[in-house]
């Protein structure tokens, strides 16, 4: 030893698992849609934190204690991009509702796991979709424990949002009643109601420049009848004026 203090080297937690966010389209088109979803439903709260695919550490100091579900949501918990979700610098608040959807190479075991990591972890909602067998299932907090409950019909007490199961599809619902939909099909339906929108505008754009044009051949026979009209009264005059009455003399 020489006699000088040596600090403790920084603990890493490292923001990626080596894992991809998904193993096929399907697997991740569902995360984008959900995550898409309930980031939209709350997109006017600015304290809740809804994220895809986001490493969780619940316990600092401890790196190897880590889960990324493939949507979180955390409530009383700023907006704001992240590296990680790093849960004592978040007030100590867990995310209170996860989402995972399942891909052929997830195993029994690994969910499991996962399962068994939101329930010591203080998660109030689980929802575990297989988009391949069309089956969801659900986890509730009851006092330590997540305790399984029916999906079908479901409204979840935390996001207000319904869960249907048809066929293979599941379909979730705003509480306004609106269907969470794919992110390309909202750009293409926001798409098709701007063209509307546009041919609309051009429509009654239309319409105007015809009253317009119609307004302007009203008052050009306007003009017409008037100048007509003052036309006779001077030739009236002038017969008056050699003593002729234009309406009794002129036969």
């Amino acid at each position: 030893m020489n006699g000088k203090m040596t600090s403790a080297m920084p603990i890493v937690y490292p923001e990626s698992d080596g894992q991809p966010m998904a193993d096929n389209t399907k697997q991740f088109r569902w995360i984008v849609t959900i995550q898409g979803g309930i980031d939209a439903l709350f997109v006017d709260q600015p304290d809740v934190f809804v994220a895809g695919d986001l490493l969780w550490y619940p316990v600092e100091g401890r790196p190897d204690i880590r889960v990324a579900p493939d949507v979180l949501v955390a409530f009383g918990r700023p907006k704001g991009d992240r590296g990680s979700y790093l849960q004592w610098k978040e007030q100590n608040i867990p995310p209170q509702v996860v989402f995972e959807v399942m891909s052929p190479n997830n195993t029994v075991a690994e969910m499991k796991r996962k399962l068994a990591f939101y329930e010591k972890y203080g998660v109030e909602e689980y929802y575990l979709y297989d988009p391949d067998r069309g089956s969801i299932l659900a986890w509730q907090r009851k006092d330590d424990l997540l305790v399984t409950i029916d999906a079908h019909g479901w409204v979840s007490p935390r996001l207000g949002v319904r869960f249907e199961l048809h066929g293979e599809d599941l379909e979730l619902y705003r509480p306004d009643g609106d269907r969470f939909v794919h992110y390309v099909d909202a750009i293409l339906t926001h798409v098709r109601e701007r063209k509307a929108l546009r041919q609309e505008h051009l429509r009654a754009e239309q319409e105007y420049l015809r009253a317009e044009q119609e307004s302007r051949r009203a008052e050009q026979e306007s003009r017409r009848a008037e100048q007509e009209h003052q036309r006779v009264e001077r030739m009236a005059a002038k017969l008056r004026a050699l003593g002729i009455d234009p309406e009794n003399d002129i036969p």
